[in-house]
């Protein structure tokens, strides 16, 4: 047996290691492990509200099951959700009638805060939805998920309503890909394996333990999500996770397994803009770097000829909520009606 010995501290990429080892074990949850009726008494206890936000363009398809399911198991079954909203992108579909039929208050993006213009993206429908919201803690849920079940709505709360030092959660799940051979089970995610994850590793080594870390699914108490700003495009989520980091510390995020999470897919090429809005938003949040063209080359083939096609996957970046004056107005007023300072 050796001798009892003080073990000598964790260097380099030990060190990293150590510490997101420390950190999964942590903040790591398990979404079946809460049940609605429990959280709905926390959540009276602590004198808090929830609001659960699906951005939405084009999403007829999904958006009416997602919506229902919440309504009827998260409003009228248990009240653990208290306003069920929509924020609508411009579908050119029928997905704002839809969502409406099964319940959800529906905000049309482009109409909210008209002074700051519009901005084409889903970080902006996440962004003006903080405006046009009051719960305490806001649920995201995107609406192209299939199979959707409103436990994920659940979990995602859990870790908030159980443990005050927790103020961001995320979802983590498997994500199948069907292809024309039939379902894989973890084949999903393809620009989480091949960008984000790499980035984080080397640019935030001490946000690799996230296992999703673009998972549309998340959920954070407002008055931390005002503090930071939101990407206009897909680079979104990235960019939340690095600045609620920046902001609040890791050790006050967290994620939650889910199980399985089944959505509809893109293709290579839409991903590949994807991937360009996610490097932009990383390059942004890199002083040090400088971007030199904020436009992807991508090429198609029209009978015997390739040519390329050129896309601005460049994003803009919305500022903290908080600075927005006609928000403080609306918190102000929201928090004199309920008794609170602001």
């Amino acid at each position: 047996m050796r001798p009892a010995t003080d073990p000598e501290p964790a260097t380099g990429v030990w060190a990293v290691q150590t510490d997101v080892s420390r950190w999964l074990s942590r903040r790591t949850y398990v979404g079946a492990d809460y049940d609605a009726a429990t959280l709905c008494e926390a959540k009276r206890r602590r004198g808090v509200t929830v609001s659960v936000v699906l951005p939405a363009l084009d999403e007829e398809r999904t958006v009416g099951a997602i919506v229902s399911a919440i309504r009827r198991e998260l409003v009228e079954r248990t009240p653990l959700v208290d306003e069920l909203v929509v924020a609508d992108s411009g579908s050119t579909d029928r997905t704002a009638a839809v969502a409406a039929a099964a319940g959800a208050r529906v905000i049309t993006v482009d109409d909210l805060l008209p002074s700051h213009g519009q901005v084409p993206g889903k970080g902006e429908a996440l962004w003006k939805s903080l405006y046009a919201t009051d719960g305490d803690l806001v649920v995201f849920v995107d609406s192209d998920l299939v199979a959707f079940d409103a436990q994920f709505v659940v979990g995602l709360l859990g870790p908030l309503l159980s443990d005050p030092s927790v103020g961001y959660v995320k979802a983590l799940y498997d994500r199948p890909l069907t292809t024309a051979e039939g379902m894989i089970p973890t084949g999903g995610g393809r620009v989480t394996e091949l960008l984000a994850r790499p980035l984080l590793n080397a640019l935030w080594p001490g946000l690799a333990g996230f296992v999703q870390p673009l998972s549309g699914e998340y959920a954070g108490r407002r008055e931390l999500l005002e503090q930071v700003p939101f990407v206009s495009g897909y680079g979104v989520e990235l960019g939340l996770l690095v600045d609620l980091a920046e902001v609040a510390g890791i050790d006050a995020l967290a994620q939650v397994d889910l199980g399985t999470r089944q959505h509809t897919h893109q293709s290579d090429a839409a991903l590949g803009r994807m991937a360009g809005q996610i490097l932009q938003t990383a390059l942004a949040r890199c002083p040090d770097i400088a971007v030199r063209n904020d436009a992807l080359m991508q090429y198609v083939r029209t009978g015997m000829e390739v040519e390329p096609v050129t896309w601005d996957v460049g994003v803009r970046q919305r500022p903290p909520m908080r600075t927005v004056p006609a928000y403080a107005a609306r918190r102000s007023a929201r928090e004199a009606r309920l008794g609170r300072s602001a």
